[in-house]
């Protein structure tokens, strides 16, 4: 059985060219925004594995406010360093990306496993000019998010909870939970 598919003039749906972005979105100027992405590339990105201290005050110089003894691989990426709070001891993996386009809050003694993404924005696909918003992340002290698992914007992870890989994290976790899937459901307690 054939359904005829309804076609709508593109013009109704989305126009791009309508889209700004909000006053003071990123935080910095734009020339601030691409001097600290070619810092990034260049001396965060290419920075021998063992350079944690170098890759910290990079963060540091450009704003983020990063604890003590906190692990941040070379191949992870933050969108603006500016946006972002680390706690004492975390450890952010290989290829990890801090979309911080929002606040993003992580606590003391957490890992954020390869290949994670924290998002903190999205656009609003109800308006024709696409409009952006943002909202914090949190991961509290002692989560652990395993490999490639996705965080949506204005998600909080409460303290001990642990996500496994591949999970999609759309709605605050509850603390000490083991949760799992897309999206996330807890499946049992931590300990």
């Amino acid at each position: 059985m054939n359904q005829r598919i309804r076609s709508v003039p593109s013009q109704e749906i989305q126009n791009l060219a309508d889209f700004q972005l909000p006053d003071n979105f990123r935080g910095r100027p734009g020339w601030y925004v691409q001097f600290w992405w070619v810092v990034q590339s260049i001396f965060f990105g290419l920075s021998p594995q063992f350079m944690y201290a170098w890759r910290r005050w990079l963060l540091r110089l450009f704003g983020a406010k990063i604890g003590k003894m906190v692990l941040i691989r070379s191949t992870a990426r933050v969108t603006y360093p500016w946006k972002v709070t680390i706690g004492d001891c975390s450890w952010i993996g290989d290829d990890v990306t801090l979309y911080s386009l929002g606040e993003i809050s992580i606590g003391n003694n957490v890992v954020i496993s390869q290949r994670s993404y924290l998002c903190t924005a999205s656009h609003d696909y109800r308006k024709p000019n696409f409009d952006i918003n943002s909202a914090p992340i949190q991961i509290m002290d002692n989560a652990w998010l395993a490999t490639d698992v996705f965080v949506a914007p204005g998600v909080t992870v409460c303290e001990g909870a642990v996500i496994g890989a591949r999970s999609s994290v759309f709605h605050d976790i509850p603390p000490m939970t083991v949760c799992v899937g897309t999206p996330a459901r807890p499946i049992k307690q931590r300990l």
